[in-house]
């Protein structure tokens, strides 16, 4: 823990990219306002001669997209390092086995990346039990309007049941914004106790018990060696005729194959925020498929929500430096729970 009555030196690591998009003026200057902060330009590669003397004096590492790998050699470099505040939302990616044995303190901003997620969800829920892109698109060819008291009963957001596959941080954020709406919400989670599923207020069922009774299903497991593939072929099959299944989480938690083959044969509809590969390869035919949105990974935070990141960031900072500790952090036991 820091010592209160002085400010921490503190630097940013991360991609220049991602700092420019991150931590624009105001937000650099309301970080530097919190802690002795290094002039730039940032750390985006850990093993230079610069930044070896950066690490001899930091205390604090604000890390982002684009961190290099903190290990025993920038560890060596970095006696003072203390905490690890991440500006991003996991940190498999540059933490590693030393910064937990050293016993740093490390902060992610997650919970504020979890939110725009949650929101992509809520709407492409909405929009998938109203077939909105779809009738849009036949509105659009067909440049007539139908019979809208035919419209079939299939059709609308009134009683439907979506079913959350895995309460996460983004998994419970939806639960909590699809509470307003006339929906049947059901949880599948191994690791979720029936005391724990009645406070969040869903009935809690089997994977199976899920994808046979959800009109939307959506997806927010972590990708880890146990959920590759979790959403198999036999429980695509189990997807109600019409059901939209959504994916914001990791492509390859989906047999992607066995999805591709029920999209195209029109018995379902799904959207993907995410695929696997991360960018299908041009000829893929999911790209071409009706029943299909693909959007290019922009659920989480993007644009000026990218402040929001920057803002829980400098709170976490300030915390600690003041001797709080973090609000948010990320504890070595949790991992194999986190994405």
């Amino acid at each position: 823990m820091p010592d209160a009555r002085r400010r921490p030196r503190a630097a940013l690591a991360m991609s220049q990219d991602a700092a420019t998009a991150v931590f624009g003026p105001d937000e650099t200057a309301a970080l530097a306002a919190v802690c002795d902060l290094e002039p730039p330009p940032v750390l985006d590669d850990l093993t230079t001669d610069r930044a070896r003397a950066v690490l001899a004096r930091t205390e604090v590492l604000v890390t982002g997209w684009g961190c290099p790998p903190i290990d025993a050699a920038v560890l060596a470099a970095a006696p003072r390092l203390r905490a690890v505040a991440h500006s991003a939302g996991s940190v498999r990616n540059h933490l590693t086995e030393e910064c937990w044995a050293r016993g740093i303190e490390v902060s992610s901003a997650a919970a504020a990346n979890a939110l725009p997620v949650a929101e992509y969800t809520v709407a492409m829920t909405l929009l998938a039990n109203k077939r909105v892109l779809e009738r849009a698109r036949d509105y659009r060819a067909a440049r007539s309007r139908d019979n809208w008291l035919r419209v079939d009963r299939s059709i609308g957001n009134y009683r439907r049941t979506v079913g959350i596959c895995s309460a996460s941080m983004i998994g419970r954020r939806v639960i909590e914004l699809l509470r307003p709406y006339d929906l049947q919400v059901l949880l599948y989670d191994p690791y979720v106790t029936p005391g724990e599923a009645a406070a969040l207020g869903v009935p809690l069922v089997t994977l199976e018990q899920l994808c046979a009774a959800s009109d939307v299903v959506s997806v927010h497991t972590p990708l880890l060696p146990a959920t590759r593939g979790m959403i198999s072929r036999e429980l695509i099959g189990r997807l109600r005729p019409g059901a939209t299944l959504i994916n914001t989480s990791r492509g390859a938690v989906v047999d992607q194959d066995a999805l591709t083959e029920a999209v195209t044969a029109g018995r379902v509809h799904a959207v993907l925020d995410v695929t696997e590969p991360e960018l299908l390869p041009p000829g893929h035919p999911l790209w071409d498929c009706d029943n299909v949105l693909l959007t290019p990974h922009l659920a989480g935070s993007q644009g000026n929500e990218w402040r929001r990141l920057a803002d829980l960031t400098v709170s976490e900072v300030g915390r600690w430096a003041s001797g709080d500790g973090f609000a948010h952090p990320v504890h070595r036991e949790r991992l194999a729970f986190l994405a």
